[in-house]
């Protein structure tokens, strides 16, 4: 069992494996953020069904900037339950883990200049297309380590996309 971040003094008593009420908020706490809120216990497509998800909050916020910020603020701790899940399961990158795939839409996002139902689109298909199709570099990046390799191919992914939406915003596609 793990140890609990804010018991870093070894004089706590700790029973076999370590505090039995680390892992009983920190376990659920994982598995929340990384199948982000159940997302990924879909039985069809969860990474879609994350980048769907993605979609809604970023169409709710309607701010590019407040998108890119929660991107940065969720990717510690995206990486760290991504990892923990990952553990918990026995496998490298779990089907159940979308956390990554939220950040990567997310991040396909910031690559419109306006939010509108094209550049959703748009993002949606160019995203899952950069996600599936693994081009280089993004297959590399799975084999780091942990959660930094279950979430960098999709930030990349994700780069790839904002990319491909930027150049059409210049083309004045949207």
């Amino acid at each position: 069992m793990e140890k609990c971040f804010w018991e870093r003094d070894q004089r706590v008593p700790r029973g076999p494996g370590g505090p039995p009420h680390c892992s009983r908020l920190m376990r659920p706490l994982a598995y929340a953020l990384a199948t982000f809120f159940g997302c990924g216990y879909s039985p069809v497509g969860p990474g879609t069904v994350g980048s769907l998800a993605a979609l809604l909050i970023a169409m709710a916020i309607d701010n590019r900037g407040i998108i890119v910020l929660l991107s940065i603020l969720l990717l510690g701790p995206a990486i760290w339950a991504a990892g923990k899940v990952a553990e918990y399961e026995s496998r490298k990158d779990p089907q159940i883990v979308v956390i990554d795939e939220v950040l990567g839409q997310w991040i396909t996002l910031a690559g419109a200049s306006t939010l509108s139902w094209k550049s959703f689109l748009a993002a949606l298909l160019f995203f899952r297309l950069f996600d599936i199709w693994k081009p280089w570099p993004v297959r590399q990046l799975e084999g780091l380590p942990s959660g930094i390799g279950i979430v960098a191919d999709d930030l990349m992914a994700g780069l790839y996309g904002a990319l491909a939406i930027f150049v059409l915003d210049r083309f004045r596609f949207f």
